[in-house]
């Protein structure tokens, strides 16, 4: 009997067959290719009758109108604020802040509240094909165990302020809380953490000292919103007689591992410092314009090479967790700024809102794109429909025509979190009760104040 020498094939638990996947790591786009995993890790990516022959997949899932992509990373947000989605919309940010959110946070935020608000989060955030978030608000465990429940990756922020609030104290209570929180989840490779000063106007000369040390010591990304406003710098300048990116960078906050967000209002030498310090910057083009905050100077940002990232910032700002929204925007603002219509092209929007994200929270080599080694976190967008029709260049789909409604199937660590635009994880989670309930509370709040 002659010997075969047909290989038998390897089981593995999943082989993804798509249209065309976008790796990311190089900005060369795929046709008729899987992506082979197994135990969460991608272990190859291949032509789809090749990977036919070499592979037994306990499950294949064959995508043939669709584009698949590294799953979206959401580089700054407070998620539990989708429970304030519209209870102050259209004020300036220091009116917003001042006379409506902190108040109504001063009256109901609590670990439940941090909870279901962050579930909330978490549901809209996967069925727009958001793997991985950055958050920055109080109670960080019970952000931390959102996520869990949905499967989803996320950097949790050691939040600091001076003053007091339901969660904290001081700074110190809010770093010690924090910190503490960080050892509680150590166990979850899907959780990371960031420390996470709000903002120069809210946090004192040594709590960002304090934070540099410990940034250093725990090999931690530093978090941070900065030059939001006009009105930030001209009160840093009142108050410390400089510019508030001067002050960090002299009380040693400025360096790899800082996530600037916003940073709108940037002058040429600071962004030029910003560039050699190795700095992220998150860029939010929802929030900036809703909060009349200005136009971020992505352009020469990117044109000095800082990492740029996308972040939606809370459903309180923005009011959506939707970084198909924030690409466009960020492309089309862009182009409008510099009179350029070749700057921030479509591939790098998608970097930006992958890969560029996960290099800003250390995640690289990790997730961020679709490269063998890396974790299966993954996101099909079906271009089928009408409106998707024709496809010259599926990356500029990505970016110009498709929502988030596209968004068909997400993987995370090699699990099936949405199926079919169905959630798998969280199901049984009743966020419709919890959100009214909270609603209730919310509108009662308000009234109250405003009588």
């Amino acid at each position: 009997m002659p010997i075969s020498m047909t290989p038998t094939p390897e089981n593995i638990d999943l082989l993804i067959e798509a249209r065309w996947i976008a790796t990311v790591d190089t900005n060369q786009v795929l046709k008729n290719h899987a992506v082979a995993v197994n135990n969460g890790i991608i272990l190859a990516i291949l032509p789809v009758t090749e990977a036919r022959n070499r592979y037994h997949p306990t499950t294949r899932k064959t995508l043939n109108q669709h584009i698949l992509i590294p799953g979206l990373i959401n580089l700054h947000t407070h998620a539990a604020m989708s429970l304030m989605r519209g209870i102050a919309d259209d004020l300036p940010l220091m009116e917003w802040l001042q006379q409506h959110i902190w108040p109504a946070e001063a009256a109901l935020v609590s670990n439940q509240f941090v909870l279901d608000g962050t579930r909330l989060a978490c549901a809209e955030m996967l069925r727009g094909g958001i793997t991985c978030f950055n958050d920055m608000y109080f109670f960080p465990q019970a952000a931390a165990q959102a996520a869990c429940e949905f499967g989803m990756r996320a950097a949790i922020g050691i939040t600091a302020l001076e003053f007091p609030t339901n969660y904290a104290n001081d700074a110190d209570d809010y770093i010690a809380k924090g910190i503490a929180a960080r050892e509680a989840c150590s166990h979850n490779p899907l959780i990371s953490f960031c420390l996470a000063p709000h903002a120069p106007y809210t946090v004192s000369d040594r709590s960002f000292q304090r934070m540099a040390t410990l940034a250093e010591q725990l090999g931690l990304p530093i978090h941070c919103h900065i030059h939001e406003t006009k009105q930030e710098i001209e009160d840093s300048l009142k108050q410390h007689g400089q510019r508030p990116l001067a002050r960090l960078s002299a009380l040693g906050m400025i360096g790899p591992e800082f996530i600037g967000v916003h940073a709108v209002h940037l002058e040429d030498d600071e962004i030029a410092a910003l560039a050699a310090a190795n700095c992220s910057i998150a860029h939010c083009p929802s929030s900036n314009l809703k909060l009349a905050s200005g136009f971020a100077r992505v352009a020469e940002m990117q044109r000095a090479g800082i990492n740029i990232g996308l972040g939606t910032d809370g459903a309180a700002s923005n009011n959506r967790l939707d970084m198909f929204w924030e690409m466009r925007l960020a492309a089309l603002l862009a182009k409008g700024l510099s009179g350029d219509a070749s700057t921030l092209p479509a591939s790098e929007v998608l970097r930006m809102a992958t890969l560029n994200g996960a290099r800003a929270l250390g995640l690289e080599q990790i997730t961020g794109s679709i490269t063998p080694g890396k974790s299966a976190d993954l996101c099909a967008v079906s271009l089928s429909e009408s409106d998707c029709m024709p496809c010259f260049d599926p990356i500029s789909h990505l970016v110009y025509v498709a929502g988030r409604e596209k968004v068909s199937h997400v993987w995370i660590a090699g699990q099936c979190c949405l199926d079919n635009n169905t959630l798998l994880t969280g199901s049984d989670i009743h966020l419709e009760s919890s959100t009214a309930l909270w609603q209730n509370r919310l509108e009662v709040c308000i009234g109250a104040k405003s009588t």
